[in-house]
Formats: structure tokens, C-alpha cells, sequence
């Protein structure tokens, strides 16, 4: 028998105002949610278990994830109980929960955790940046009038510092994602998963690989903007540090390709998508007519704002290094990775 943890909800609480206690579980979210499968009737189950303090059922309970915040069900509950927003908000617990470091739950809670964080981790960069730029700003130009970035900012010392932060992201991604197996997998008794399922279920693998890509579950939502915005946004950011974190070298180049040049094209793709999607969110989220706009948490606007920050900066150091403006390239450079790292 699981026992009862009264101060659940108290730990919900502190990240973001949901609306569990208006909750009579009259079943209209289920019915109008476009995403609700036969056996799955979410949202009312993670409200049962977080109204009844079962904090070990929560853990394990991947409904939330299967959530897209459509919004429809916040819409028609006459309870004003705001089911989507509530999803939303115990992500961020079982985030939290999965998280073994505990810096997740910080950053939720405590706007200056955050804001230290990016500024240390900001300024560690400008410091490394400084340690591993012996020639300082390079005004001397290429052949084809660009900026020498390469000698400034030595791409094989900038690539190996991509696959060090890579490493460590990955690595605590991975770690995270053994928690979580842990509490909704191993722990949870009634979840039986043979072990040759680990290694047979590729139709499994295959389908996840589809969600990724096309997010097709958004289409169930009725606004289908929202669909595209997110699918754009999401194609720029995977784009963008695919050639990053892999090409670098290809990417990071002191040769001025023509405009057509798939480096090129690839860099104004991503760019275009990350800011449609960031001015669409922005905007969704400064007006605030939308459901799925009505409620922003600090952390929401803190992604949003450095990404942007990424993205322009980013652009910016194209144009001056393809102009031959070596001092706005060197510390548009600068400022660039000093925004991107702490951000990811």
C-alpha cells in the first residue's frame, strides 16, 4: 500500500499555480482532449494521484509527457481548473523528480539561481575564450576580404570544447533518463517488461524516431499553427547544432561560399526557423489571448530570450565575418558563446 505524502501538493505548488483543488473530476477534459486514446484518460489521473498525495504513482506516471498543451480542456472545464497548465507544471515536478542533481528544481523555484548560473557560466566562457585566443583580434583579412576567425577563435580548440559540453549535457541527459526508467519502469511493480523487448522492439524505435521528426501529435490539436510554429523552431535549433556540434570545421570557415552553398544555406534556413518560431511564441506570449499563452513561467521566458539572444548574435558574426569587420566579428564571437553555452 502506498502511503500518503501530504505535502505533495505543496511541492507542486512552488512550481506554478495549477488548479487541482477546483478539480471534481467531472470528466470534460478527458472528453474534449484530442489526444486521449482508449485506456488513457489523462489528465484526471495525475490529478487523482496528486490530490490524493500519492507521490510514488506520480513519479511513475508518464501521462503528463503525453500532454501538448492544446489547451482545448482548459477551455471547456466549467471548473476554471485550468487542466493544461497543470500538465504543464508537473512536467516540471517529475523533471525535477528525475533529476538527481537537484539544479532543475533550483532553477524552477529561484529566478536568481538561474540568473547566477548563466552569468558564472557566462563568464567562464569569455574567460576560456580569452585563455584560448593567443593572437587576440586578427584585422588582417582573407584573400576574399572576410574576417580570419579561424585564427582568433582556433576552430579545433572551439570543436573540442563542443564535444565537451556535449559529453557532459549528454551524460547527465542519459543519467536522468535512467532515473526515470527506474521509477516508472523497474520500481513500479505492475509494470512487467521482458527483457528481450529491450532488443526486439525496433517497431518501437522506429515510431519514436517518426514523433520526433514530424511531431504529428500536435496535429491533433485543433490550432495547427501552433503545430508549425513549434515543428520550425524545433527543425532550426536540431539544425543548427547538428552542424555545430558534428561539422564545426565545415561550418566554422574562413572561406566566403557563395549564397546557394549549402553551408550557407543551412545557417539562413535555421535562422529564419528559429526566429519564426521565437517571434510566434513571443508574440502568443506578450498577447496572451491563446490558452496555451495565458500562463508563462520564468523559466519559459528565460528560454526563449537567450535563444533569441543565440540567434542574433549569431547571424550578426556571419555578417561581419563575411563583410571583413574583424572587431564587431571578434566580439559578436564572443558574446555569441557566451549566450549559447549557458543556455543548452
Amino acid at each position: 500500500m502506498e502511503r500518503v505524502d501530504a505535502n505533495l501538493i505543496n511541492e507542486v505548488n512552488k512550481l506554478g499555480k495549477g488548479g487541482w483543488n477546483e478539480c471534481f473530476h467531472c470528466g470534460t477534459c478527458t472528453a474534449t482532449c484530442a489526444l486521449t486514446d482508449e485506456g488513457l484518460i489523462f489528465p484526471r489521473l495525475s490529478y487523482n494521484y496528486l490530490q490524493m498525495g500519492l507521490k510514488d504513482s506520480l513519479a511513475s506516471s508518464v501521462e503528463p509527457w503525453l500532454c501538448y498543451y492544446c489547451g482545448n480542456c482548459s477551455e471547456k472545464c466549467p471548473r476554471d481548473a485550468n487542466p493544461a497548465e497543470t500538465m504543464m507544471i508537473l512536467r516540471r515536478y517529475l523533471t525535477s523528480v528525475y533529476d538527481w542533481t537537484g539544479l532543475s528544481r533550483k532553477f524552477y523555484t529561484s529566478h536568481w539561481w538561474e540568473l547566477i548560473a548563466v552569468l558564472v557560466i557566462g563568464l567562464a566562457m569569455v574567460l576560456l575564450l580569452g585563455v584560448f585566443n593567443p593572437n587576440g583580434i586578427v584585422t588582417e583579412l582573407t584573400s576574399q576580404g572576410g574576417v580570419k576567425i579561424n585564427e582568433m577563435f582556433p576552430v579545433h580548440w572551439v570543436h573540442i570544447g563542443d564535444w565537451i559540453m556535449a559529453a557532459a549535457i549528454g551524460g547527465l541527459l542519459i543519467s536522468n533518463v535512467i532515473r526515470m526508467w527506474y521509477l516508472v519502469i523497474y520500481k513500479d511493480k505492475t509494470v512487467r517488461v521482458p527483457v528481450s523487448a529491450y532488443f526486439t522492439s525496433f517497431k518501437a524505435v522506429s515510431e519514436a524516431a517518426v514523433y520526433f521528426a514530424t511531431q504529428k501529435r500536435f496535429g491533433k490539436c485543433d490550432d495547427k499553427k501552433y503545430w508549425a510554429a513549434h515543428w520550425i523552431l524545433m527543425s532550426g535549433y536540431v539544425s543548427l547544432f547538428t552542424m555545430i556540434v558534428l561539422f564545426l570545421p565545415w561550418f566554422q570557415t574562413e572561406r566566403i561560399h557563395a549564397w546557394y552553398h549549402p553551408q550557407r544555406l543551412l545557417g539562413y534556413y535555421a535562422t529564419f526557423a528559429l526566429f519564426y518560431g521565437l517571434f510566434f511564441f513571443l508574440i502568443g506570449r506578450i498577447r496572451k489571448q491563446q490558452e496555451i499563452f495565458k500562463h508563462s513561467h520564468l523559466t519559459d521566458w528565460f528560454f526563449v530570450v537567450m535563444l533569441f539572444l543565440t540567434t542574433l548574435s549569431g547571424i550578426l558574426l556571419h555578417i561581419f565575418r563575411i563583410n571583413g569587420m574583424p572587431y564587431a566579428a571578434y566580439y559578436s564571437y564572443i558574446i555569441h558563446i557566451a549566450v549559447l553555452v549557458p543556455m543548452l
